[in-house]
């Protein structure tokens, strides 16, 4: 037992070490060592093996791997200027959604695109909350995204993706809510613009943003028997198309977008993630924890926002969390509101985290200092989990 405590907790050590570097080698070294310590080496070969060759996990990591090409693609190309330049609304609004939607694409660093849009509108407010708007309202929408973080992690949790974003929407009104009162409410006013108004420099961007989850939930409902990662490859290769096509795009761009993005990280953070949750659920680490005496709200709420803020990721804390959570409840009680209760506490602990990339760009963009950030969103953060805390008591 005392064996595999230690193993338990020294991969997670190494998880959080080498996950601010690569998150991908953390997961796989965090996976091994845990293996190493737990199970034979023939029982790690064979969930190694297992996770390797299954054609869902593998068409996931393709999938996964476009979709930052597309967020790249549309930067390099001018779209998503165009649909930041035609939203045509207040300045209020429009300091919550250029960031909001730039958030949708995972460009590394992408804070830094909305950030320059930000300063030029939000004047008169002070750094530290300009950081708050840029941080807290480009995660606002990736919150429900469905290519986001949320697409791996309802695959881990073997939950409908869709449904479960039904059950976070509250969470996504309640996040614009308190950004509204503590963030935006003092800004007031129009955006001046220095071109006009064109339909077509808004619609296109959406469409290509947009056209991957409508195929992908349109085929899965149609097919219901066939496998659905399939038709995600299909909807986000026809964004990537779309994207290249109306971003008038050559070879070199595309070879720029690669080289720019590092899809293949992404690919690789899907492996880790299963690799990492099959070997748990093999060892014996499942069981011992599951022994451990905490409460199912604690746990999700609670150590899920705690490991969301530590890492500074959503993906880890889903892997962590599952395996615990499965072997102590069992996998039936895993329902999409658990897992979207789950979700929204670890996602309220990653937007304010000391290590989350989004926070350390924005607070040096703007000139900020991180103690004045966490004063500015402590208590919308602490609102929101208290809430999460509330619901989790009466409906778990």
């Amino acid at each position: 037992m005392a064996i595999t405590w230690i193993g338990f907790l020294l991969s997670l050590f190494l998880l959080f070490i080498i996950s601010r570097k690569s998150l991908w080698a953390g997961l796989v070294v965090a996976a091994f060592t845990l293996g190493v310590f737990t199970l034979p080496f023939q029982h790690i070969w064979q969930e190694t093996y297992a996770t390797l060759t299954d054609p869902s996990i593998l068409l996931l990591s393709l999938g996964v791997g476009l979709i930052p090409m597309i967020g790249g693609t549309m930067e390099l190309s001018g779209l998503m200027n165009d649909l930041i330049n035609n939203l045509r609304i207040g300045k209020r609004l429009f300091s919550a959604f250029s960031p909001a939607l730039l958030g949708m694409l995972p460009i590394p660093g992408g804070a830094l695109l909305s950030a320059p849009l930000l300063k030029k509108v939000a004047k008169g407010t002070s750094g530290v909350k300009q950081s708050g708007i840029n941080v807290w309202f480009r995660h606002l929408l990736l919150l429900i995204y469905p290519l986001g973080a949320l697409l791996a992690s309802t695959k881990m949790a073997q939950l409908n993706l869709y449904v479960v974003m039904i059950y976070l929407i509250p969470g996504f009104v309640l996040m614009f809510i308190l950004g509204y009162l503590f963030l935006l409410k003092d800004i007031q006013g129009k955006v001046n613009y220095s071109s006009d108004f064109r339909l077509k420099g808004l619609l296109i961007p959406l469409i290509v943003i947009f056209i991957a989850p409508l195929i992908h939930s349109s085929l899965i409902t149609i097919f219901p028997k066939v496998l659905p990662e399939i038709f995600l490859v299909i909807g986000v290769a026809a964004s990537l198309i779309l994207a290249l096509g109306f971003g008038n795009s050559r070879w070199k761009t595309i070879r720029l977008v690669w080289k720019k993005t590092g899809p293949w990280r992404f690919s690789l953070i899907i492996i880790g993630m299963f690799l990492f949750l099959n070997i748990f659920k093999a060892s014996d680490a499942s069981r011992i924890i599951a022994e451990a005496t905490f409460s199912k709200t604690f746990l999700l709420v609670g150590i899920g926002s705690i490991l969301g803020f530590l890492t500074g990721r959503v993906q880890v804390p889903v892997s962590i969390l599952l395996p615990i959570y499965y072997s102590k409840y069992g996998t039936n009680t895993m329902t999409c509101p658990v897992f979207a209760l789950m979700y929204f506490s670890i996602f309220m602990g990653y937007v304010i985290s000391p290590v989350h990339p989004c926070v350390s760009v924005s607070l040096e963009f703007f000139g900020a200092q991180l103690k004045d950030f966490f004063k500015l969103l402590i208590i919308p953060v602490l609102i929101s989990l208290v809430i999460a805390l509330m619901l989790g008591q009466i409906f778990l």
